[in-house]
């Protein structure tokens, strides 16, 4: 690489996480001043974990997260079978455009659209609203993670299991889940990682009892930052940073099994 390349990436990198850092320093700040840096100290996670609404919070969006991530994780592997394996059928581009259209749709029209429906039909908004919600517009990622396995895949195990008298049924389970099992558990950290930082779709759809984190952030927020909201902050960023380092090496371990 060039300077000039090695000195635009470096700004680039800067510019996207200097901010993090910044935050990440400040939550251990043992001043009640976020911009005063007082010293070094863990005391705002002790605030933290004793501040029951926000522990609260956030037990609701782990149990979104795992909820919605496993329904997504299911439909969208069957969504990236259904386009793989069965060719050209009709309807496909039209089936095709739906599976994806929330991965690029604004989260505001999903969010609302996902609030008309939901009214319209009478269902009470709550945690299973938040699961749908998340379980909708994450099954458009597993199947795209799911499917480029697919490709790749050798079918010529498939093909001998069936000779050799396996169904369809024993085949699946046998041959193709192995298989495609990283990328099926890379789609689920995906899927986990998009319901456990949303907040625009959530606050359209969530309920009395359902806030989840970031939405009980954004509230404190408002009212002004302090050093709590740092750590809880930060305690995200290293969940979501795990979760997607898992879900990167199970990607690259896919790669390597291909």
């Amino acid at each position: 690489m060039s300077l000039f390349a090695r000195t635009v990436l470096a700004l680039a990198l800067t510019f996207l996480y200097a901010p993090i850092l910044v935050l990440i320093v400040y939550s251990f700040n043992a001043s009640k001043l976020v911009t005063v840096w007082g010293g070094f100290s863990t005391h705002w996670y002790g605030v933290l974990f004793a501040d029951g609404p926000l522990i609260a919070a956030a037990l609701v969006s782990l149990k979104v997260a795992v909820l919605s991530a496993a329904i997504a994780g299911v439909l969208g592997t069957c969504a990236a079978l259904a386009l793989d394996r069965h060719g050209r059928f009709f309807g496909r581009g039209a089936y095709t455009g739906l599976l994806y259209a929330p991965m690029v749709m604004p989260e505001v029209i999903t969010g609302l659209s996902l609030l008309l429906l939901f009214v319209g039909i009478g269902l009470d908004r709550g945690i299973g609203t938040l699961v749908i919600a998340h379980a909708t517009f994450a099954t458009g990622f597993v199947a795209v993670v799911v499917g480029a396995r697919l490709k790749g895949l050798d079918r010529s195990l498939e093909e001998a299991a069936a000779d050799l008298g396996a169904g369809p049924a024993r085949v699946f389970f046998g041959i193709t889940l192995p298989l495609i099992a990283p990328a099926v558990a890379a789609g689920f950290l995906l899927a986990f990682t998009l319901s456990l930082d949303d907040l625009v779709i959530a606050s359209f759809v969530s309920g009395p009892g359902a806030t989840t984190l970031p939405m009980r952030i954004y509230s404190q927020v408002r009212l002004g930052v302090n050093p709590e909201i740092n750590a809880a902050s930060t305690l995200l960023i290293a969940t979501v940073g795990l979760v997607v380092l898992a879900a990167s090496w199970l990607t690259g371990r896919k790669g390597r099994a291909g």
